[in-house]
């Protein structure tokens, strides 16, 4: 098999990812895909930056087992504890969630006023603030954890007073900072962010759809576009609970998912 029809792999730790691999499709609906969910272990963002790290590298080291040609870790718990590990360490590009939602967000604002809403590890990883002051040191970024967006959204509760009431609680404040733009700092957020951007009135940056970009600039830089005119497979493997993975699922990349197989990843 030639390098540009090798697929690209994406993991997360569990269903939240298929919103980077829905934008990744959009972006580059010929290549290859294979998407890992680490469902039996999901959530990371309540796990210690060491277990993050086990599970990062054994995630990675299944997927290059499948003969990847490009590494998106498309976790922001993984990214901000992981990424330089793994670019270090494997042989294959590596592209994250948190750089290029991160330079995005530099390049809409205007005031410099940034926020970054996430899981609580994200935001205590201060992962968006370095990567924003890095492409702009005058940035004032202010980091905002939303924890119960996760499992509100796992339960496929996308509207409503729920989900409203619990972004006012949150994002009460945030106009006061003088914030003109928010990025959505977890792959679940992008499935409520017209709801999130309802309550705020402020500009969102979507992660998923800014590291699409950057995936198509890394295959295009090292010339390792797929050109076939075949039909592109996309595989789907999970740790736990593939039924489940796949009802919700298909809410999170807006097709039915098939062919996904559970497997065991790690000791």
């Amino acid at each position: 098999m030639s390098l540009s029809e090798k697929p690209i792999g994406i993991f997360d730790s569990g269903i939240g990812g298929l919103t980077v691999l829905k934008e990744i499709i959009k972006e580059l609906p010929a290549e290859n895909t294979v998407y890992l969910g680490d469902t039996a272990r999901v959530p990371y963002g309540i796990r210690s930056p060491e277990t993050v790290g086990k599970y990062s590298i054994e995630n990675s080291d299944f997927l290059m087992s499948k003969g990847i040609k490009v590494l998106v870790v498309a976790c922001n718990t993984s990214s901000s504890i992981s990424l330089l590990s793994l670019k270090k360490n494997l042989s294959v590009p590596v592209v994250g969630v948190v750089e290029p939602g991160a330079r995005a967000a530099v390049a809409r604002s205007r005031t410099k006023k940034i926020a970054v809403i996430g899981t609580e590890t994200t935001i205590k990883s201060d992962s968006y603030k370095k990567a924003i002051q890095s492409a702009d040191s005058t940035a004032e970024v202010t980091g905002i954890a939303c924890p119960l967006f996760v499992p509100l959204v796992e339960e496929g509760w996308l509207e409503g007073d729920v989900v409203t009431l619990t972004a006012e609680k949150y994002l009460a404040g945030v106009k006061d900072l003088g914030v003109d733009t928010i990025v959505l700092g977890c792959t679940h957020y992008p499935m409520i962010k017209d709801v999130i951007a309802d309550v705020v009135k402020i500009p969102l940056i979507d992660s998923a759809v800014e590291t699409a970009k950057e995936v198509h600039n890394v295959l295009r830089e090292n010339k390792i576009l797929r050109n076939n005119g075949g039909e592109p497979s996309r595989e789907f493997f999970v740790t736990d609970s593939p039924e489940k993975f796949a009802e919700t699922g298909k809410i999170f990349l807006g097709r039915a998912i098939s062919n996904i197989s559970k497997i065991t990843v790690g000791a």
